[in-house]
């Protein structure tokens, strides 16, 4: 069980803290209300030799272990090759909480496993949600958006995704010993603004809810660990092929 502090905006305004206690974590992909939706970003990781796997239903499920859960100003990768995708996060305790991530991803490793890519680098976690029930009658106008490096890389309405419960629904079907709370799940992603896969060091996200002029902002800064080992002592990221 992983332990952390969140805040949760109240409908009136008021901020609480809380303690968001994690026994599980899922990540969701594809998770288009319209399949055809989730093919521009199966279109556009397969620029980079990803392939995702079709031949698995939609939406696809990927458990993560919660070493991965990060809500850090910094985050470590050893490759030049990751990049951040925004993710509506869905949190099950008492009730259901709402809030926003980043599924960081290392494209390099995400070509020969997508699920030990996942497990490379972190699911970043903004720190304040808010209580589904509070914003479910508006969650439809609600957007995503994200920047890399002060650019806007992604930028999707959340009507595009399988609405919280829907996501639940599917994941208690698909899923064996899900807890019956404690657990938190990222919703998957949409293909970024100009349809290529981004890099950069500077990675912010945001869900806004516009209707209730509400939002919750976060962002990180990348370190690539590995280039601080001198050129000539550092171990290749993928081993060398011998024949």
């Amino acid at each position: 069980m992983q332990k952390l502090t969140i805040n949760v905006e109240h409908i009136d305004g008021n901020i609480k803290e809380q303690s968001l206690h994690i026994a599980r974590m899922y990540n969701f992909g594809s998770a288009t209300r319209d399949p055809q939706s989730a093919v521009a970003h199966q279109e556009e990781v397969a620029k980079s030799g990803i392939h995702i796997a079709v031949d698995v239903p939609a939406p696809r499920i990927y458990p993560i272990g919660l070493h991965a859960l990060d809500t850090s100003d910094s985050v470590f990768v050893q490759s030049t090759q990751t990049s951040g995708e925004v993710e509506i996060v869905i949190y099950v305790s008492d009730q259901i909480y709402i809030g926003v991530g980043s599924d960081h991803t290392d494209r390099a490793l995400e070509t020969v496993s997508i699920p030990g890519s996942k497990q490379a680098c972190v699911n970043h976690l903004a720190t304040k949600f808010w209580i589904w029930d509070d914003i479910a009658d508006s969650w439809d106008d609600c957007i995503l958006r994200s920047w890399v490096d002060g650019r806007l890389y992604q930028e999707v309405g959340v009507d595009k995704f399988l609405s919280p419960p829907d996501v639940l629904s599917v994941l208690r079907e698909r899923v064996s010993n899900v807890p019956k709370r404690d657990f938190i799940v990222y919703c998957g992603t949409y293909v970024s603004v100009d349809k290529a896969l981004g890099f950069g060091s500077n990675w912010r996200y945001q869900l806004e809810a516009p209707k209730l002029n509400r939002q919750i902002d976060a962002q990180y800064e990348v370190i690539d660990i590995l280039k601080e080992v001198k050129d000539n002592f550092r171990v290749p990221f993928f081993n060398p092929q011998k024949s």
